[in-house]
This record gives C-alpha cells, sequence and structure tokens, in this order.
C-alpha cells in the first residue's frame, strides 16, 4: 500500500540537514554514499532541510520507492542537528518528532527487561 510504514524493519533519521531538491534518486545516494546503507530494504529514510519546516520520507515497497513530504505550517520538526549522522528510531520517537516533540524525552517512561524470579 502507498506509504505503508506499518511493516518497515527499521526507522532511520539523517540528522543534520538536507537539501529539499533532492529526488529518490538524490535521496536514495545520500543513504548509500554518506550512510553506506541500503535504500531498498524494508526501512523509512528521513530527511529535512535547515529550517526543519518540512522533512521528506524515503521508502522502498518491493516494487518501487515512495517520497512522502510534510510541509508545518507553523512550527518546526524537533530535528537532531549532528551532522553527517544517521540515528535509528523506534516508533514511539517517529509520532514524537511528528508532533513536534523532541526524539528524547527525558520524562518519558522507560521500558524494562522482565526479570524471572529467583
Amino acid at each position: 500500500m502507498l506509504g505503508d510504514i506499518s511493516s518497515v524493519n527499521n526507522i532511520y533519521i539523517a540528522c543534520g540537514h538536507t537539501d529539499m531538491r533532492k529526488s529518490i534518486d538524490g535521496l536514495c545516494c545520500i543513504v548509500e554514499q554518506k550512510f553506506k546503507m541500503d535504500p531498498f530494504e524494508s526501512s523509512l529514510f528521513l530527511f529535512s532541510g535547515r529550517k526543519h519546516d518540512r522533512l521528506k520520507a524515503l521508502l522502498f515497497e518491493g516494487d518501487g520507492f515512495v517520497l512522502l513530504y510534510k510541509r508545518l505550517e507553523n512550527g518546526k520538526f524537533q530535528w537532531p542537528d549532528t551532522p553527517e549522522a544517521v540515528k535509528t528510531l523506534n516508533t514511539q520517537q517517529l509520532r514524537w518528532l511528528l508532533e513536534g516533540l523532541c526524539i528524547t524525552q527525558p520524562r518519558a517512561v522507560k521500558k524494562i527487561q522482565p526479570k524471572n524470579c529467583v
């Protein structure tokens, strides 16, 4: 289905900024050459420009690429500014990002690993 991200294995965010004039081929080159990753894997790759008021998401669906674009009318995405880096996000962090929140929420309840009874 067009843009169905429920089946992706990984979510990656390209920290810093990306030239938002790039299309599918340009973003694939960034994934391959800059981050040494495979754009054809079942992963969602996120990119943002300098102002962080818009983002592009690249997703390969098996038969072709989907390029999603979102522009905020009021506000900015809380985008990590670490240049030349790529980070892995979980689905909760993606939700936070798309809601305008920082991907690191220090007050969020952390998941724990269950311990066996002794």
